[in-house]
C-alpha cells in the first residue's frame, strides 16, 4: 500500500479491556458494557492529543472517559444519568471542567427532560471538586464545544452567521466557513487566540456550487456520521494547511455520473486550481462511498474506495507528473478503511466507525517496490519524488534509488534519471531548513510535461488570491502571506540556475589558457569556497572510498564548485531576507556538497557492484566487461551534469579518461575527446605517457593525445616522452615562441660551416637566426632556456624528422 497506517489509538485495545476490568471489579457489571458495546465511540481528539470517548450502560446512562496519549492510561471523567446522545465533548487541561453538547435520545419518543422543547443542549460541568452544572445553550441544532480558560466569563460575541459550510481546526484553533453572497461562495477564516480574542484573517472567492438549503459541518464531532449510505450524493469540501504556509481547499461536487468523478483542489498558496476528472471504469462499477480527502503534510491524498488513490504534491502542483495516481489494483484502491474518516493535523486519520486513530505516512517499502515495477515515465517520476520526500534514513533510500537507477539507466525517455535524482534529492536535503526553498531552488530537472496520464484528465485555472484582513502576521499566517506575495510579485526566474556560473567559469578557463588571470585574491576566495565544500563532503563519508577520486587538485572542477558557492549564496541572500548570513552560507555548503556526494554515491555503488579495484588507475591493462559498465555509468553522469552545469568530484575526469582509453578503440576514443565527452587532464595524460611503451600502437595513441592537449599542458607532457615526435613538437613550440616578435635584421651572406654538424644551407641559415635571437634575448634577460631547448636541439630534431620522412 502507498500509505502506511500505524494505529496510535484503538478503542477495542486501549479502552475496552480497562472498562471490562473496572466493571468486573464493581461486581459483575462487565455485561453492562457488552450489551451496549456499540455505544462505545470516540467523541473528540483534543488539541494535546488526548482522546475523549463515551459509552452507555444498560440503563442508557452516558459515561465520559479520557485516554491520555502520553501515559496511555484511561480516566473516568463524568456520568450523565440520562439517556442522551452526545454530539461533542471537551475538557480543560486541568480536567476540572467538562463541556458537552447532547441530544435527547429519540428512543421511545421521550422528550428532553433537561430542557423541554429544545433538540440540543450544551452544558458546562464542574467535575472537580463539585458537580456544578451550568446550561450554556439550548438550541435546535448540533453544537461543537471546547472548553476555554476563563469559565467565569463566557464570551457572547457572534463570530459568523448565515454560512452554508463550516470546518473547525482543533490543533490550530481556526474556524473556516463559507457564506453565499449573490450566489457566490466566499471562504472565510477566523483565528482564535489563547486570550479569547479572535480575528477574521482572510476572505477568498470559491468557484464552487453550494446550496443554502442546509449547512454541512466538518470536524464538528460524530454527527458527521449521519446518512453515510448517501455520502456520495452530497458535495465534499475541506480545507488543509501545513507548516510551510500552504492553503488548499479540496472540493468534490455531488456525483452525477457512474462513469467518472470530478474533484478540484484550490492551491491558494500557488494562485491556481486544478480540476481532475477520473474515470471510474465500467458502468456497473457503482460508487457506494464518497471521496475522502486526507492531509498528509506535503501531500493531499484523494481516495475513492475501490477505484483510485491520488497523491497530490501540494508544494509543487504545477506538473501532473509530480503527483502519483494509482488505480485498478485492489491492494491499492482498498488501502484505507471504508468508513467515514476525519483528517487531522500531523497526518492523523480518525476512523469514526472503528474508533481507531491512525498516523499515516508514505510506505517507503511499497513505493520502492513500485519504483522497480513502474513502466511509464510519469509513474517513475512521481514515485521517485514520493520516496525522496520520506526524510527518515535518507542514506538507505538513496542507496536503493541508486541501485534502481543503475539497472534502469536508459529506461526513461521523458527525463534523465540521474539529473532528476541529483536535483530532487539535494532539494529535499535542504528544504526543511526554510519553507521558501520551493521558490528558490530547482525541485525537478523537468520544466514542462505534456504526456497524458491514463485514467485522469485535468484543467488548470488561475484563481483570485485570498484577501488578507489583518496587517500583522506571525507563524503560519506570515508564511501564507509570503506565499501570496510571491504569487503576486514573483520574478519570472527566481529559481537558481548555473547560467551565471557557466559564463564565469568559461571566462576563468579562457583567461588561464591565454596566461591572463584576474586578481589572485578573487581566485583564492573561489578556491577557498571549494575547500569548504570538499571538507564537508569528506565529513559525510567516514569510510575509505573505493573509487580513486579526490587524489588530485583538479583546479577546473574546484573553480566550478567555488563559483557555484559564491553565486548560490548571493542568490539566497537576495531572497531570504531576515535569515542570518552564516545560516545561508551553511545551507549553500550543505546543498553543493550533497550534489557532489550523490555523484560519489553513484560511483561507489557501481564500483562495488562490479568489484573493481584501485589498480584500474593504470593504462597498461585491457578493460574488462565490468570496467565497460562503470565507464558507461560515468558517461551518463557526465551527460546529466553537463546540461545542468553541475560540478563533479575532483578526479572524475581523470578516472573517466583512464577508463575511456582502456575501453574504447582509438577512433572512438578520439571522437569522445573531440566532442568533449572525455576531458584530457594533466594527471591522466602524464600517467598515460609513463605507463605505455613506445610500440607503434602506443606511439599512435600518445601522439593523437598530445596534439589535442591545450598548449600549456602539451608542453609539459612532451618533455615526459623521450621520442622524436615529442622532440619535434617541442622544437616547433620553441621556434614559434622565438619568432613571435622576430624582426628581420641584415645578416652576413657568409656562413661559418665549422659551427654546424651538417652542410645543409637552409637549415644552417635558419639555425643561425635562432642562435642570434637566443643570444640577444639572453643579453636582454628576456629569454630563459626551457629544459635545454635551444637552436642546437631544434637542429637535431629537424634532422631526425627529415630522416624519418625520407625513410633513411
Amino acid at each position: 500500500m502507498a500509505l502506511r497506517l500505524a494505529a496510535d489509538f484503538d478503542l477495542r485495545k486501549d479502552v475496552l479491556p480497562g472498562l471490562r476490568a473496572a466493571a468486573g471489579a464493581r461486581g459483575g457489571g462487565a455485561g453492562i458494557l457488552e450489551n451496549n458495546y456499540e455505544s462505545l465511540r470516540v467523541l473528540n481528539v483534543e488539541r494535546n492529543g488526548n482522546i475523549i470517548y463515551t459509552y452507555k450502560d444498560d440503563k442508557g446512562n452516558v459515561f465520559f472517559g479520557l485516554f491520555d496519549c502520553h501515559t496511555r492510561q484511561n480516566e473516568h471523567l463524568y456520568t450523565f444519568e440520562k439517556d442522551l446522545q452526545v454530539v461533542s465533548c471537551s475538557v480543560n487541561r486541568e480536567r476540572t471542567l467538562l463541556a458537552a453538547s447532547l441530544v435527547q435520545s429519540t428512543k421511545e419518543g421521550r422528550r428532553n427532560e433537561l430542557q423541554p422543547g429544545s433538540k440540543c443542549l450544551t452544558l458546562l460541568v464542574e467535575i472537580h471538586p463539585v458537580n456544578n452544572v451550568k446550561v450554556l445553550k439550548a438550541v435546535d441544532s448540533y453544537i461543537w464545544v471546547q472548553v476555554i480558560k476563563n469559565s467565569g466569563h463566557l464570551p457572547r460575541e457572534r463570530v459568523a452567521e448565515d454560512f452554508v459550510w463550516a470546518q473547525w481546526d482543533t490543533s490550530e484553533q481556526r474556524l473556516y466557513y463559507v457564506e453565499l453572497k449573490k450566489s457566490r461562495s466566499i471562504l472565510k477564516c477566523i483565528q482564535f487566540y489563547a486570550d479569547e480574542n479572535f480575528n477574521l484573517m482572510f476572505e477568498a472567492p470559491l468557484d464552487i456550487a453550494l446550496s443554502d438549503s442546509g449547512f454541512n459541518l466538518v470536524n464538528f464531532g460524530c454527527t458527521d456520521l449521519q446518512d453515510q449510505e448517501k455520502f456520495s450524493e452530497h458535495p465534499t469540501l475541506c480545507v488543509f494547511t501545513n507548516h510551510t504556509g500552504s492553503l488548499c481547499v479540496c472540493y468534490s461536487p455531488k456525483l452525477d455520473s457512474w462513469e467518472q468523478i470530478t474533484y478540484s483542489v484550490f492551491y491558494f498558496h500557488k494562485g491556481h486550481s486544478k480540476t481532475f476528472t477520473a474515470a471510474l471504469g465500467s458502468a456497473d462499477s457503482r460508487v457506494t462511498k464518497g471521496i475522502t480527502f486526507l492531509n498528509l503534510d506535503y501531500f493531499v491524498a484523494v481516495y475513492l474506495p475501490g477505484h483510485f488513490f491520488h497523491l497530490l504534491n501540494i508544494q509543487h502542483p504545477d506538473l501532473v507528473c509530480h503527483s502519483l495516481f494509482l488505480t485498478g489494483n485492489n491492494e491499492v484502491v482498498d488501502m484505507l478503511p471504508h468508513g467515514p474518516l476525519q483528517s487531522l493535523s500531523g497526518s492523523l486519520i480518525l476512523d469514526w466507525c472503528s474508533g481507531r486513530l491512525y498516523r499515516a505516512d508514505l510506505n517507503r517499502s511499497y513505493l520502492l517496490e513500485f519504483l522497480w515495477d513502474a513502466r511509464l515515465d510519469w509513474e517513475k517520476m512521481a514515485v521517485l519524488h514520493c520516496v525522496l520526500s520520506c526524510r527518515q534514513d535518507t542514506r538507505f533510500l538513496e542507496a536503493k534509488i541508486i541501485q534502481w537507477i543503475s539497472e534502469n539507466i536508459s529506461a526513461c525517455h521523458s527525463f534523465d534519471l540521474i539529473q532528476e535524482f541529483i536535483i530532487a534529492s539535494s532539494y529535499w536535503s535542504i528544504y526543511p531548513e526554510t519553507g521558501n526553498m520551493d521558490k528558490l531552488l530547482p525541485y525537478s530537472s523537468v520544466l514542462t510535461w505534456n504526456t497524458e496520464i491514463p485514467g485522469i484528465t485535468l484543467v488548470t485555472e488561475e484563481i483570485a488570491l485570498p484577501l488578507m484582513r489583518v496587517h500583522s502576521f506571525k507563524g503560519y499566517w506570515e508564511k501564507l502571506h509570503s506565499n501570496l506575495e510571491y504569487v503576486k510579485y514573483s520574478e519570472p526566474h527566481s529559481h537558481y540556475s548555473n547560467s551565471v556560473v557557466r559564463r564565469q567559469w568559461h571566462s576563468l578557463i579562457s583567461e588561464e589558457k591565454t596566461g591572463k588571470r584576474r586578481s589572485m585574491a578573487y581566485v583564492r576566495n573561489i578556491l577557498d569556497n571549494a575547500i569548504k565544500v570538499i571538507s564537508k563532503l569528506e565529513a559525510r563519508h567516514l569510510e575509505p572510498r573505493l573509487t580513486p577520486l579526490f587524489q588530485e587538485e583538479d583546479n577546473h572542477q574546484r573553480l566550478l564548485v567555488g563559483l557555484m558557492v559564491s553565486e548560490l549564496k548571493d542568490h539566497l541572500l537576495r531572497h531570504l531576507r531576515g535569515v542570518e548570513k552564516k545560516r545561508i552560507e551553511q545551507m549553500v555548503l550543505d546543498y553543493i556538497s550533497k550534489q557532489l556526494d550523490l555523484i560519489c554515491q553513484i560511483l561507489e555503488a557501481s564500483w562495488r557492484k562490479h568489484n573493481l579495484h584501485p589498480w584500474i588507475f593504470h593504462f597498461n591493462r585491457r578493460a574488462s566487461a565490468a570496467e565497460f559498465a562503470v565507464f558507461h555509468i560515468m558517461t551518463r553522469i557526465l551527460e546529466a551534469t553537463h546540461s545542468l552545469f553541475l560540478p563533479l568530484p575532483p578526479g572524475f575526469h581523470t578516472l573517466h579518461t583512464v577508463l575511456g582509453v582502456r575501453c574504447l578503440p582509438l577512433h572512438n576514443l578520439l571522437h569522445y575527446i573531440d566532442n568533449g565527452v572525455l576531458l584530457l587532464t594533466e594527471t591522466a595524460v602524464t600517467r598515460l605517457m609513463k605507463d605505455l611503451d613506445n610500440t607503434e600502437k602506443s606511439e599512435k595513441l600518445k601522439f593523437s593525445i598530445i596534439v589535442r592537449l591545450p598548449p600549456l599542458i602539451g608542453q609539459k607532457i612532451c618533455r615526459l616522452w623521450d621520442h622524436p615526435m615529442s622532440s619535434n613538437i617541442i622544437s616547433r613550440n620553441h621556434v614559434k615562441r622565438l619568432l613571435q616578435d622576430y624582426k628581420k635584421q641584415p645578416r652576413s651572406s657568409v656562413i661559418d660551416k665549422s659551427s654546424y654538424s651538417v652542410e645543409f644551407l637552409p637549415l644552417n641559415y635558419f639555425t643561425g637566426i635562432l642562435t642570434d635571437i637566443e643570444s640577444s634575448s639572453r643579453a636582454l634577460n628576456a629569454f630563459e632556456g626551457h629544459d635545454n631547448v635551444d637552436a642546437k636541439f631544434v637542429e637535431e630534431a629537424a634532422l631526425k624528422h627529415t630522416t624519418v620522412l625520407l625513410g633513411l
